[in-house]
């Protein structure tokens, strides 16, 4: 499967990744591509009848619980431990002039 990677194939692959490559690395990028589809090539031959197609080796399930509000607006409970407060809000000393 190797002989299909051609320069051609390089230049392109250089371009999208936006690589300028010298001729040495071209080369290796091409044997290291090569090597690639031989290992694609040899996973072609695992006999995968029978097995469910899938996006994850592990079951994924929705992991987000639904957001339900437990304490409410206590707007009063919580201005009661600030040091100052004025029209329900923190009063803060002013940072910005």
């Amino acid at each position: 499967m190797a002989n299909i990677i051609s320069d051609e194939t390089i230049d392109y692959v250089g371009i999208l990744a936006k690589l300028e490559l010298s001729d040495e690395e071209k080369e290796r990028a091409k044997k290291d591509m090569g090597n690639m589809l031989d290992y694609i090539d040899k996973l072609n031959e695992l006999n995968t009848e029978g097995v469910e197609p899938m996006s994850h080796v592990f079951p994924v399930t929705n992991c987000f619980r639904e957001d339900i509000v437990t304490n409410g607006d206590d707007r009063e409970a919580m201005l009661q431990n600030a040091p100052d407060h004025k029209q329900g809000s923190y009063k803060v000393p002013r940072t910005v002039n």
